[in-house]
């Protein structure tokens, strides 16, 4: 029997976005209203963020009209964007970095997983997207294991389908909810897979996972490979790359 193995390496990169705001010195009466209520407010905040220097770090609103820490009996209110920050730091970790298939054999499929996590506090909420550098491959013949198709020959980067067969070949992937639901649309249905962007053919890395603000935000990705009887013996790998990104 040839011997095939395959092993995928998983890039974590996090991008956190940090922007600051400098705007001329204004006041404004804002007024929102409908047939229920009405809401009259005097300002509109100027600036926010984080100042740091050598005496030390400062968070501050400007223009809000009570920022500060409000507590009683029964309530604590954090009145202002200095807080966002020190509430729910952004992170983003991977379960396992490298996902071995260990040797395969023909028409019999195999399936690895791994739990992508995201604490954030953005007010935006947060998107993490991924991307393959390339198929598999033997980087020194080229032989490929190609992105699956599905069973119906529809599945995409942006497209997905049931996979079932095991005379379907490739390698795809599907999104999981841990607890609750973060994954992309097209995985409603337990079998329904789709290709990785790639990279080198300049397809547009797409999103997988986002949600609001939380901690531990969690979803599963379970990566499928299966090959037919006339595949090339070699080691076969790639580097998938996920980005977390907050948004505002």
């Amino acid at each position: 029997m040839k011997k095939l193995s395959a092993l995928l390496f998983v890039c974590l990169f996090i991008y956190l976005l940090f922007l600051a705001f400098q705007t001329p010195e204004a006041l404004a009466q804002v007024v929102m209203k409908n047939g229920s209520y009405i809401i009259r407010m005097g300002n509109l905040n100027t600036a926010a963020g984080k100042s740091t220097g050598t005496g030390g770090n400062l968070n501050i609103t400007v223009g809000e009209l009570g920022p500060g820490l409000y507590s009683g009996a029964n309530f604590k209110v954090r009145a202002g964007f200095q807080y966002i920050s020190s509430i729910i730091p952004f992170a983003f970790s991977i379960s396992t970095n490298t996902i071995d298939f260990g040797t395969l054999s023909p028409t019999n499929p195999l399936t690895r997983t791994n739990i992508l996590t995201v604490s954030n506090q953005s007010a935006g909420g947060y998107v993490v997207s991924a991307s393959e550098n390339h198929q598999l491959l033997v980087p020194g013949s080229g032989a490929l294991i190609p992105d699956t198709t599905c069973d119906a020959g529809t599945c995409t980067e942006t497209t997905s389908s049931a996979w079932t067969s095991t005379l379907t070949y490739g390698f795809g992937y599907r999104c999981d909810a841990v607890s609750t639901n973060y994954c992309a649309s097209g995985f409603s249905d337990s079998t329904y897979y789709k290709q990785f962007a790639r990279a080198d053919t300049s397809e547009t890395a797409q999103t997988v996972m986002s949600g609001a603000s939380g901690r531990s935000q969690q979803s599963q990705i379970t990566y499928k490979l299966n090959i037919s009887a006339t595949q090339v013996a070699g080691f076969y790998s790639n580097v998938i790359t996920y980005i977390a990104t907050p948004t505002y």
